[in-house]
């Protein structure tokens, strides 16, 4: 999804998308894209990645919880987020949990079902399903973008394609 299929449309621009059959479309996706630019427009580094998580959460109503984490050292550390409640999981090892593998193996991680994947780390109850996108720089892995659903299978290989989009969005201004 690069910038060049992005549409400019300005349909809603400052609404949260309803909810089409709980999947993000590839137009809703286009037109997260822009209104994410101009909601990070002049912004970086952690001031960048909470605009990211506020906005990812408020504006697509399936993303129940979206935190940011960046690497330090052999651990992921919460950066920021957005949703109900913190988690408990401010800090994990790379290699443990989703978001530790998806670290260690540098690629995304889409669990359709919580309860059955062993590397999960319970944050909250309500938690079905999860995405973990690796936010990379030069092919190294500086953080990661965690997102929870509420619902089972609740994140598309369209989530996987528009979450890589952010993260190297995410990316280009970590600092």
């Amino acid at each position: 999804m690069g910038d060049a299929e992005i549409n400019n449309s300005s349909r809603g621009r400052d609404a949260p998308l309803r909810e089409s059959g709980n999947r993000l479309t590839r137009e809703q996706a286009r037109e997260l894209l822009v209104r994410l630019d101009s909601a990070i427009a002049g912004s970086r580094g952690r001031t960048c990645r909470e605009s990211m998580v506020k906005f990812l959460n408020t504006t697509i109503p399936s993303y129940s919880w979206v935190g940011i984490y960046a690497v330090e050292g052999k651990d992921l550390v919460l950066d920021a987020w957005a949703g109900p409640a913190a988690t408990e999981h401010t800090r994990i090892p790379i290699g443990k949990g989703v978001c530790g593998f998806a670290a260690k193996a540098a690629r995304t991680e889409i669990v359709s079902d919580v309860s059955k994947d062993p590397r999960y780390m319970q944050c909250f109850v309500s938690t079905k399903s999860e995405i973990v996108v690796p936010i990379t720089d030069k092919g190294v892995v500086v953080g990661e973008i965690d997102i929870d659903g509420d619902q089972l299978d609740a994140f598309s290989s369209l989530d996987r394609e528009f979450l890589e989009a952010v993260a190297k969005k995410a990316s280009n201004v970590w600092i």
